[in-house]
C-alpha cells in the first residue's frame, strides 16, 4: 500500500488478501471493484517476477512467488494504507459486512493511564496524544502490519515524522503516569530500540548519523538545547521523539496491552493519527472495535481524553463508504456522523464524492439538459480557430506567450514612450517580468525567437491571443519605409513590416525578422 502512489501489500498480507474477501473474486473482478471504489489496481506480481524483469530470471531463483498486489491509494484515505483498513473498506461498500461501530472506553478516573506534558516541551514538540490497545493478540501479520502502517503514516501525514511521531510501547513492562517532558541531552541515558547498551542522548545521536533509516529524522532536534523525552513513574525512557523508542518498551508477538502516544507539532495531525493507529487494530482486541482512552494533562492544568470520540450511525450509499447516516426533521435533511477512519472528510462535497462511488460513476446516465438553448462557440473564438488550422497548415508554429510583461518589452525595446502606448499597469507587480498587460503580440514572439536562436532558420511563428489597450490608436516601431497599415472595412485593424533594428538588437537577435499584427475582432 502506498499514500498518494502506488505500494505493495507485504507477502504475508497478500497472501491472505484475497481469502479475506471471500468468496475470492478473479483478478479482473477484482480489479473492476478496485475501479469502482475509486482504486486503481496497479499490477499483481510477486517479487521472483520483480527480480526477474529488473536483473534476469538467473537471480531471481530462490526468490519468493507470493502473490503481491500493487494498489494506488488516494492521498486523503489514510485509512486505506494498511491490510485491515482496505479489506474493511471492501467489504462494506460491497455490503459483506456491517460498519464497524468504534467504542471508546474510559476507565475510572484512577485507573486511566495518563500523559503528563510539562512546559519545557513548548519550544520543541508542544503537543501529545495517547491511547490503549487492550488484550489485542498478535500473529507475525497482524504485527508486521502494525508496524508497517506506522511507517506509512511517519512517511506521509506526519511529514516524515516532522508533525507527528508515532510510538507505540508493551504496557505491561512500564507503569503510569507517563512524563512528556524535555532535557538536556547530557541528562537524557537508556538503551535504544534494539541495542544492547544504554546511550546518552547526545552518542544516540552520533550512533545513527550514519544509520540509513534514522539519520534522515535527525535534523528535527539536534540543534535544540533540550531533547524530548518520554518517562514512565518508575524513570524508564519510552521514547525519545521523533528519534527512537527505548528497547525497555517495544512491542512483540507476545504483547497484549499496547500504550500509543503521538507527539507532534500539529495537534490536528496528532489526533488523526491517533485514530487512525486504533481504529485498524482495534479489530485485534478481545472485544474488538474498542480503544481504551488516556487522559493527557496539559502545562495549563487542563486535561483532554483520547482517541477523538466519533459516533456512528443508516442510508444505504453512505454506510457503503462507512458512513452512517439517518434522516432528520421533515424528512428533508441527512444526519452523518464521520467516523475516526474519515480524516478526509472535511467537507459536504467529500461526502457527496462518497455517494457518487458508492453509486458508482458508470451508473451516471449522460443525458442532455433540461435547458432552452445549446451552447455554441463565440464568433470571435470561432474565427480564432479557423485561423489557428490555416497558419498551422501553412507552416507556422504556434506560440503561446504571457499576457503580461515588462514595460520595456512594450514601449523602450520598441522603440517607444512608455506614456503612448496607453498601456494598463499592474498596481503592484512581483517581478520587472510582469509590470503591465501586453499591448501587442510582438515582444512576446520576439522573446520566443531569441529563446530559440540555435533552431535551424526559418523561424516561422504566431499567436493568437488577447492583448489589452486603454485605447486603440498604439503604434509599433517597424522600420521606416518597410512597414504597412492593414485596413479592412474602412478602419485600421493592423500593421506588417520588417522589425527595426534596434528592436532587433535590444531583443538580443543577431538575424532580420518580419511581422504582420492585425486585430480579427473586426471580422466577427
Amino acid at each position: 500500500m502506498a499514500w498518494g502512489g502506488t505500494g505493495t501489500l507485504g507477502e504475508g498480507q497478500a497472501s491472505g488478501f484475497r481469502a479475506l474477501l471471500p468468496p475470492a473474486p478473479p483478478d479482473e473482478e477484482f480489479d473492476e471493484l478496485c475501479f469502482e471504489f475509486g482504486l486503481e489496481l496497479d499490477e499483481i506480481t510477486s517479487e521472483k517476477d520483480i527480480i526477474s524483469k529488473e536483473k534476469g530470471e538467473e537471480k531471481a531463483k530462490g526468490a519468493s512467488d507470493v502473490v503481491l498486489y500493487k494498489i494506488d491509494v488516494p492521498a486523503n484515505r489514510y485509512d486505506l494504507l494498511c491490510l485491515e483498513g482496505l479489506v474493511r473498506g471492501l467489504q462494506v461498500f460491497t455490503e459483506r459486512i456491517n460498519v464497524p461501530r468504534y467504542e471508546k472506553i474510559i476507565p475510572a478516573e484512577g485507573e486511566r493511564q495518563k500523559l503528563i506534558i510539562t512546559e519545557q516541551t513548548a519550544q520543541i514538540r508542544p503537543h501529545a496524544v495517547a491511547a490503549v490497545l487492550r488484550n489485542i493478540t498478535f500473529t507475525k501479520d497482524r504485527y508486521d502490519s502494525f508496524i508497517d502502517l506506522q511507517e506509512k503514516l511517519h512517511q506521509n501525514i506526519c511529514r516524515k515524522r516532522a508533525l507527528v511521531a508515532i510510538g507505540t510501547h508493551d504496557l505491561d513492562t512500564i507503569s503510569g503516569p507517563f512524563t512528556f517532558t524535555a532535557k538536556a541531552p547530557s541528562e537524557i541515558k537508556f538503551k535504544p530500540l534494539n541495542q544492547s547498551q544504554e546511550y546518552t542522548a547526545s552518542q544516540i545521536m552520533d550512533l545513527y548519523r550514519t544509520d540509513s533509516h534514522l539519520r534522515h529524522y535527525l535534523h528535527l532536534i539536534e540543534n535544540k538545547p533540550r531533547y524530548p523525552v518520554i518517562y514512565d513513574s518508575n524513570g524508564v525512557v519510552l521514547s525519545m521523539p521523533p528519534i527512537i523508542n527505548g528497547d525497555h518498551t517495544k512491542i512483540s508477538l507476545s504483547t497484549r496491552n499496547v500504550f500509543i502516544e503521538c507527539t507532534g507539532t500539529d495537534i490536528t495531525k496528532a489526533k488523526i493519527v491517533l485514530d487512525i493507529i486504533v481504529t485498524m487494530f482495534s479489530e485485534y482486541c478481545e472485544k474488538p472495535f474498542t480503544v481504551e482512552a488516556a487522559e493527557v494533562v496539559y502545562p495549563n492544568g487542563k486535561t483532554h481524553i483520547y482517541p477523538v470520540s466519533t459516533a456512528l450511525g443508516y442510508l444505504r450509499l453512505l454506510t457503503r463508504m462507512c458512513l452512517k447516516s439517518h434522516v432528520t426533521g421533515n424528512g428533508n435533511q441527512i444526519e452523518i456522523e464521520i467516523p475516526p477512519t474519515r480524516a478526509d472528510i472535511i467537507h459536504a462535497c467529500d461526502i457527496v464524492e462518497d455517494a457518487a462511488i458508492a453509486y458508482g460513476y458508470n451508473n451516471i446516465q449522460m443525458v442532455i439538459p433540461k435547458t432552452y438553448t445549446i451552447a455554441n462557440q463565440l464568433p470571435l473564438n470561432k474565427l480564432a480557430e479557423l485561423l489557428r488550422l490555416d497558419l498551422a497548415a501553412a507552416g507556422f508554429t504556434e506560440a503561446l506567450t504571457f499576457a503580461l510583461c515588462s514595460q520595456e518589452d512594450i514601449a523602450d525595446k520598441l522603440g517607444m514612450d512608455i506614456s503612448a502606448t496607453n498601456a494598463v499597469r499592474i498596481a503592484n507587480p512581483k517581478t520587472a517580468e510582469f509590470q503591465v498587460a501586453r499591448t501587442t503580440l510582438l515582444p512576446g514572439l520576439l522573446k520566443t525567437i531569441a529563446s530559440n536562436r540555435k533552431m535551424p532558420l526559418p523561424l516561422k511563428l504566431f499567436e493568437i491571443s488577447d492583448i489589452v489597450v486603454k485605447d486603440p490608436n498604439t503604434g509599433t516601431a517597424f522600420f521606416p519605409g518597410r512597414c504597412a497599415e492593414v485596413f479592412a472595412k474602412g478602419q485600421s485593424v493592423g500593421k506588417l513590416g520588417v522589425i527595426h533594428p534596434d528592436v532587433i538588437t535590444k531583443f538580443e537577435l543577431t538575424m532580420p525578422c518580419s511581422a504582420l499584427e492585425i486585430n480579427i475582432e473586426p471580422f466577427v
